[in-house]
């Protein structure tokens, strides 16, 4: 009978060197991609795991060349889910518009030549070519904005939280804010309104309930240490019902007669009016400048359809308050951001919406996505029947996505894959590891794809990536 002990430690012996690792067929053809420092870190890890898991459980002698080739394997797999963990494009085919886990807003394609021809090398992001001197940065943007809102003065920052913590931080810093207990909400990524208050050095002083405030409530909370109202905009979800709370312009109003400015966290925020598009309840911030709010920030890359920005807007003495004080510096956007956001609020004042892929989408019409669905399952349906996927439409509905319109759902023709082999779970599973990843949905047992947030161009290759799976 062999000795377990024997045949662990000849099993351990062979165990191949991170040498033998690096100079396998293999593993060779990696080195491009990867690098050689990175391959031989991967070859460590690999080689010491084995090592352990020998040492710890009872199993077979192996030979050399079993465990070579299994060593080689495990590499080529952890290069494999390094690659899929990088940032790369995919096939948003979930049918939520402004996916927060898949970069929100896609950018136009004046966005990303602006990025890709004109501020990716030098430009001109603090020079003046006209006086041959240092110039404004952001300049235009900002100009954009005051354009579109009617505000004074604008001022851009690095996301919506950001803005929150300049405005706080600069307005009512070792002071009160006063805010409606309905009003402190989350939002994604575990940001909390009465955190980031606590961070600017404000205190936070909440008044009314969670479903009505009134303006006595306010009148009642105002003192000396009082530095500034706050209202916020339920992005992500609404009170419906039993419900109060004053108008902007008379919260404003009421601000204003007790010498304090206020503020409007719009969320999304628009430019434009968008209930032709179904969206009615998302703040339009030039009618909250109009009302009366002294400073104002909203989003760029939700229904303004740029990238990630916080957009801060209002009176000129403010603005240049906070452009002045040391924390915007930290917070100020790249030249990237700058050059995507000057393309797209370009096509916001030319009215060009169709443009913007995100307004593209939202304006969609179900018969228009059902005919796109129909003529695309008619290019897939010879390869599925021929291989046990059975593609059907059925009718359902997309999202806004990103905390904008939580109650709006626009309807969308869906079209639905089975196998008779494969699980839902393993479909999607094998969509989502393709190239280009396709991320869809599944519910009740079908895997859903959903036409309205996959562009023209997207297609092919999302139909490539089916008739791969079933082949």
């Amino acid at each position: 009978m062999p000795n377990p002990a024997t045949s662990r430690d000849l099993t351990l012996r062979a165990i191949p060197s991170v040498d033998q690792l690096l100079r396998a067929e293999g593993v060779l053809r990696l080195r491009s991609s990867v690098g050689v420092s990175r391959l031989t870190t991967i070859a460590r890890e690999v080689t010491e795991e084995m090592r352990r898991q020998i040492q710890s459980e009872d199993m077979p002698q192996r030979t050399k060349d079993a465990l070579l080739e299994e060593a080689v394997q495990r590499i080529q797999l952890l290069c494999e889910r390094e690659s899929l963990s990088a940032l790369r494009h995919v096939i948003n085919a979930t049918g939520v518009i402004l996916h927060t886990n898949l970069g929100r807003a896609p950018l136009s394609e004046s966005a990303r030549r602006a990025v890709a021809q004109e501020a990716a090398g030098y430009c001109t992001l603090e020079y003046d070519p006209a006086i041959g001197a240092r110039g404004r940065r952001g300049g235009q943007v900002e100009d954009l904005l005051t354009q579109l809102t009617g505000a004074e003065a604008a001022l851009v920052v690095n996301n919506c939280a950001a803005a929150a913590l300049l405005i706080l931080t600069v307005l009512a810093r070792t002071g009160e804010t006063v805010v409606s207990r309905g009003e402190l909400v989350e939002i994604g990524g575990d940001f909390r309104v009465p955190e980031v208050m606590s961070n600017s050095g404000t205190r936070m002083v909440e008044v009314g309930s969670t479903n009505r405030t009134r303006l006595d409530d306010y009148r009642q909370a105002i003192n000396e240490q009082t530095r500034l109202i706050m209202r916020v905009h339920p992005s992500n979800y609404r009170i419906v019902g039993f419900t109060d709370s004053p108008e902007l312009s008379e919260l404003a109003s009421f601000a204003h007669e007790s010498g304090l400015p206020l503020y409007e966290d719009a969320g999304s925020g628009v430019l434009h009016d968008l209930s032709a598009y179904g969206l009615c309840d998302e703040p339009i911030i030039s009618e909250s400048i109009t009302a009366g709010a002294d400073v104002v920030s909203f989003s760029g890359d939700k229904l303004l359809g740029a990238t990630q920005a916080g957009l801060i807007v209002g009176r000129k003495q403010i603005i240049d308050r906070l452009r002045t004080h040391s924390l915007y510096r930290a917070l100020r956007v790249d030249k990237l951001c700058l050059a995507a956001l000057e393309a797209t609020l370009n096509a916001h004042r030319r009215g060009a919406f169709e443009e913007v892929p995100a307004l593209q989408m939202l304006a969609l019409s179900s018969e228009t996505i059902e005919k796109r669905a129909q003529h695309f399952i008619t290019q897939l349906a010879d390869a599925g029947k021929s291989a046990g996927m059975t593609v059907s439409l059925i009718a359902g509905h997309s999202a806004v996505g990103g905390g904008s319109g939580p109650n709006f759902h626009p309807p969308t023709t869906l079209v639905a894959l089975q196998h008779a082999e494969l699980k839902a779970d393993e479909i999607e599973r094998k969509l989502r590891t393709s190239s280009p990843p396709v991320i869809s949905r599944i519910a009740d047992g079908l895997v859903l794809l959903d036409l309205r947030t996959v562009a023209r161009s997207e297609e092919q290759e999302l139909l490539g990536a089916l008739k791969s799976l079933v082949g």
